[in-house]
């Protein structure tokens, strides 16, 4: 029979203490843009244009579809606890706003508050409307091909071949 010393058991213990508090650690993360403060201040609305801003800070993260197509530069740190969800931790929104001619016309900062936090309710979207059950949406549809109303050109009468509608 043999005898494990006690020291063997001490240095085993406190390498399973280690490699657990090691699985609690706190991850860090950064995403999108990294912020030079310097570069960002030298952007100055009625000065730069669209040229010099991509000059000096880069393509932007996501462009703006309408209007004037304003560009946004975003950047976020987050953390999180071993299998738990990242939180954010800071945020910067950085829009540079540009008229018609392509000059800037203003520079908005925007932060954390920014941040929308969404829980889904459930395990099921609640949407308008009536609710249905299982055999209402497996046999819902019988009748209702060729019924007067309900489109389907060949069934109806109608001539206009593209399911009752008048244009395509």
């Amino acid at each position: 029979m043999s005898v494990v010393s006690p020291r063997i058991v001490q240095v085993a213990a406190i390498g399973l203490v280690a490699l657990a508090s090691a699985g609690c650690t706190q991850l860090r993360s950064h995403q999108g843009y990294v912020v030079d403060t310097d570069l960002v201040n030298s952007v100055q609305p009625g000065v730069d244009n669209r040229q010099s801003v991509l000059q000096t800070l880069g393509k932007p993260t996501l462009a703006g579809q309408f209007d004037q197509g304003d560009w946004y530069y975003l950047a976020r740190d987050s953390r999180n606890l071993a299998f738990r969800n990242p939180r954010p931790n800071a945020q910067i929104t950085l829009q540079i706003s540009f008229d018609q001619k392509g000059t800037v016309t203003a520079i908005r900062r925007g932060g954390l508050e920014q941040v929308a936090s969404i829980s889904p309710y459930g395990k099921k979207t609640p949407t308008l409307g009536r609710q249905r059950g299982f055999f209402q949406d497996l046999f819902g549809n019988i009748g209702t091909v060729g019924a007067a109303g309900a489109g389907g050109g060949a069934g109806n009468g109608s001539n206009t071949g593209g399911g009752g509608r008048d244009r395509p």
